[in-house]
């Protein structure tokens, strides 16, 4: 499985360990950047993550900031994206759940190494439910197109 990953300076560090991480279990990793600390701006780099995703040519999106709420934020201006921010297992695992989510959120300064690989975890182990969802997610691809 492809996954596109994208982040700014301030996520660079987080970056690093979810990318070791989806390697060491064998996922195939597509890095959008960044790979120095140099100061840059993360639409630059999360933008692209996120169109990878919804071009279908990676199956999920990670994305890294300092906080992670304008990385979620420049991802689901890209249609066909429904980005979540997470702090925890739970989070990640139920917008996979009930949205549907294809591309994970998280910030360098929030989130500690395990618990973003907790999140990365659930993310990838959790299918979307479908059922009672499929109405409210067809709803919000609905949006992109008004």
């Amino acid at each position: 499985m492809r996954i596109a990953v994208g982040t700014d300076h301030a996520g660079l560090p987080l970056k690093r360990i979810v990318v070791a991480w989806l390697e060491e279990h064998g996922y195939e990793v597509v890095d959008f950047g960044v790979n120095t600390p140099d100061k840059v701006d993360y639409p630059d780099y999360v933008a692209p993550a996120a169109r990878a995703v919804a071009a279908g040519e990676c199956h999920f999106g990670f994305v890294f900031g300092g906080s992670g709420t304008g990385e979620q934020i420049v991802a689901n201006k890209i249609d066909g994206i429904r980005c979540c921010q997470a702090t925890e297992p739970v989070t990640a695992a139920l917008a996979r759940r009930h949205n549907d989510a294809n591309v994970l959120s998280m910030g360098a300064r929030i989130v500690g190494e395990q618990l973003a690989i907790g999140c990365v975890e659930a993310f990838l182990a959790t299918d979307f439910e479908g059922g009672r969802h499929i109405p409210r997610v067809q709803k919000i691809m609905a949006l992109e197109q008004e």
